[in-house]
């Protein structure tokens, strides 16, 4: 018989809050051998390009210029702590932007660029990669980076964006932003007008990014008026949550939702709770809420780790089986305050003000496999039969002989932490896509194209015989083109925290890479030249509707398959119908 401590858990919060690897995607490799990233050139050349608040000088290379720290909005800290950012004000002379900016406080001590500084209030900066600042009008890809809502920096070398804009022709962009208790305390309740945009000011930066990017990336070759929102894990969630935004609406064309469904967002009453749960946690009452503006920042962050360690449940997959993505039961995300995010990005429907802005939305398909490995729980890859099936009668009670039956069949070759692995990649990604894919196409406006990572990296996790697989934030360095190792002397900062093991290693050393990383890279900057993924040599992108639900398979080769574990789609519909 198996106790109950036997049994493998898994930490809802913990996957959204711990470490910072869990959904800060710290999985991608950078190519830095490649492109001299700021940090590791002695010896740069120049360029200068004119914004709208001031000239600033960035590095040139034969192909490609990089911009780096250059600021999108004024001072966040002090007086301006939890509110709307005040306009950028103007300099003169000549501005340097050959370093990173810095990223939102947060947990932790990690960093995730070359040379970047460390955590501050005041982090509304963005990286611009481009072929040239000629007003040639190239596409603008937007990228939020991972983390979920409290971790990561838009720095971070793995999603570096040189390789995209010199291969094909674009331009792209990185944001840092305000993250976790910075970015979305709502204190709309206890603030009053000043304060009415707090709870959503995390995602209101990015918007404010996304603002001065219609208003300045014509100067750096890009076209304001074809600009792409995408991001992976936590940036996922983002771009979920800047498609239901409305004063994001006016600038940004088209988006891609990548391992981050964001079906819903903090609902206002929860988010509330979780700002009373603060006050207490720092020894504060609602009549003196404004003492939030005095307390150092590290003491906000403190508590904010403490709280996210009481709203921490057991990982409750029947809680996440209907397949609408994350539900937040506290804690910090963007907030559905009924104005300035007034509805959950899909639900009950895709917002009828993107109804013309094409969509892309996927996940990988052993997601799992890197939560069960950033958090040590090798337990998961022990399981046996009996395990198996005892854990998930504790999870899902009376359903789970039916799941377990259903993928049992459709994986008859699968291991016990295999089907695991399936299952719970299932409750958390999967099926959270497919309900925003399914919404977004009943629309019947522009169109949603559905794809799942597939390639395998051949990664043996340490201390199990199983390989990561296609696992959570392996697509980044595809994705991105940055697949080639960096060099070991300069990649010291990659490593995950207490280990000796690399970004690199993670990928793994399978000798297709090279074309998995060139058909995903040409399919993302297709989609955001045209609004159709598509490259040369793979297999033309259906759109997805639901009669054939056709989903691109990103592999070596790319293939696209009708409903892909569409049983196991059809099971867990019959259980929500019951």
């Amino acid at each position: 018989m198996t106790s109950s401590s036997d049994r493998p858990t898994f930490d809802r919060r913990q996957f959204l809050t711990r470490g910072g690897m869990a959904m800060a995607a710290t999985a991608g490799a950078a190519s830095l051998g490649r492109r001299g990233f700021a940090g590791i050139r002695e010896h740069a050349e120049h360029a200068e390009v004119s914004t709208a608040y001031g000239r600033v000088r960035g590095l040139r290379d034969p192909d490609l210029l990089t911009f780096l720290g250059v600021p999108y909005g004024g001072a966040v800290a002090g007086a301006n702590r939890f509110r709307a950012a005040p306009p950028l004000q103007p300099w003169t002379g000549v501005r340097d932007a050959l370093q990173l900016g810095a990223p939102s406080p947060q947990p932790g001590k990690s960093y995730y660029g070359i040379n970047e500084p460390p955590p501050a209030e005041n982090c509304l900066f963005l990286n611009i990669w481009t072929p040239a600042a000629d007003n040639r009008k190239r596409p603008v890809m937007v990228y939020s980076h991972g983390g979920g809502f409290f971790k990561g920096s838009g720095g971070a070398h793995y999603q570096d964006g040189g390789n995209l804009a010199r291969t094909y022709d674009v331009v792209v962009v990185s944001t840092n932003h305000r993250l976790g208790l910075m970015g979305y305390l709502f204190l709309g309740e206890l603030g009053g007008e000043a304060y009415a945009t707090s709870g959503n000011q995390g995602l209101l930066d990015i918007k404010d990014a996304l603002k001065w990017v219609n208003e300045n990336i014509s100067v750096f070759g890009g076209d304001p008026g074809n600009v792409m929102i995408f991001g992976e894990s936590g940036g996922g969630l983002k771009t979920s949550a800047l498609y239901g935004l409305p004063s994001a609406a006016p600038y940004f064309n088209k988006a891609s939702i990548e391992s981050g469904p964001g079906v819903f967002m903090m609902p206002r009453d929860v988010a509330a709770a979780s700002t009373q749960m603060t006050l207490q946690q720092l020894g504060l009452t609602k009549g003196d809420w404004r003492k939030l503006l005095e307390i150092p920042c590290d003491q906000l962050i403190a508590a904010q780790v403490a709280i996210s360690a009481k709203l921490a449940p057991v990982f409750d997959m029947a809680s996440l089986r209907k397949g609408n993505g994350w539900r937040w039961n506290g804690g910090f995300a963007p907030v559905v305050d009924g104005t300035i995010l007034p509805h959950d990005p899909f639900h009950p429907d895709a917002p009828a003000f993107s109804k013309n802005k094409p969509l892309m939305v996927g996940s990988n398909r052993d997601e799992m496999n890197f939560i069960w490995f950033q958090a040590k729980m090798n337990n998961i890859f022990e399981l046996t039969d009996d395990t198996l099936k005892a854990t998930l009668h504790q999870q899902l009670g009376a359903e789970a002989d039916t799941v377990l039956a259903t993928y049992r069949k459709t994986r008859p070759e699968a291991s016990a932490p295999d089907l695991y692995t399936a299952i719970t990649t299932g409750a958390f990604f999967w099926l959270g896509g497919i309900r925003i894919a399914e919404r977004k196409a009943a629309q019947q406006g522009a169109p949603v194209y559905m794809y799942m990572f597939t390639h395998q990296s051949n990664y043996v996790i340490p201390g199990t015989t199983h390989t990561i697989g296609a696992a959570h934030a392996l697509e980044i360095p595809y994705k991105f083109d940055n697949i080639h190792p960096v060099g070991q002397e300069s990649h010291a900062d990659t490593q995950q925290p207490g280990s000796n093991i690399s970004i690199d290693d993670l990928v793994g050393t399978d000798p297709d890479r090279e074309k998995v990383a060139r058909a995903m890279s040409e399919m993302w900057t297709t989609y955001a030249r045209t609004g159709h993924p598509g490259a040369k040599g793979q297999p033309a992108w259906p759109a997805y509707d639901t009669e054939t639900r056709a989903t691109m398979q990103i592999d070596a080769p790319c293939t696209v398959v009708d409903d892909p574990f569409g049983e196991e789609r059809k099971m867990w519909e019959q259980l929500d119908a019951r």
